[in-house]
């Protein structure tokens, strides 16, 4: 895949969009920062991105409401999701929403983990993804 394709970190926490910017950096793509679900979805449909890593609880749209909106979009829908969440692997009911997310990273993650997912999937984008529910 061309590396003009940004990767998409959207986190309310600056600090957590800070530390996923400089874990992807070194995957060579530009790199696209929203602080809500709502900036998210516009800036997915303007720039298309190879991957997005969407925090799941935030203010204006949470994670859950943006995946959704993301998924029913033609433009968008085939764009890999991953779900960060700092509540650790959410339990069987909190699923509820997210299965069309590729994948699920608890906080605080590892840079180096996260980064070998992201560009596993990137290697693989050409084609459209079935969702898993994996946490890593």
């Amino acid at each position: 895949m061309p590396k003009d394709r940004p990767i998409l970190v959207v986190d309310d926490e600056p600090h957590m969009r800070r530390v996923a910017e400089l874990s992807m950096k070194p995957l060579g793509h530009p790199i696209l920062l929203a602080g809500d679900g709502q900036e998210a979805v516009n800036l997915a449909k303007s720039h298309q991105p190879c991957v997005i890593l969407l925090d799941h609880i935030m203010p204006v749209m949470d994670g859950k409401a943006a995946l959704q909106q993301l998924k029913a979009d033609p433009a968008t829908r085939d764009i890999p999701v991953i779900i960060l969440s700092s509540r650790g692997q959410l339990a069987v009911g909190q699923y509820q929403g997210f299965e069309t997310a590729t994948m699920f990273v608890s906080k605080p993650f590892s840079p180096a983990l996260l980064r070998r997912e992201v560009e596993r999937l990137i290697s693989i984008s050409s084609a459209p993804l079935e969702p898993q529910l994996t946490a890593v």
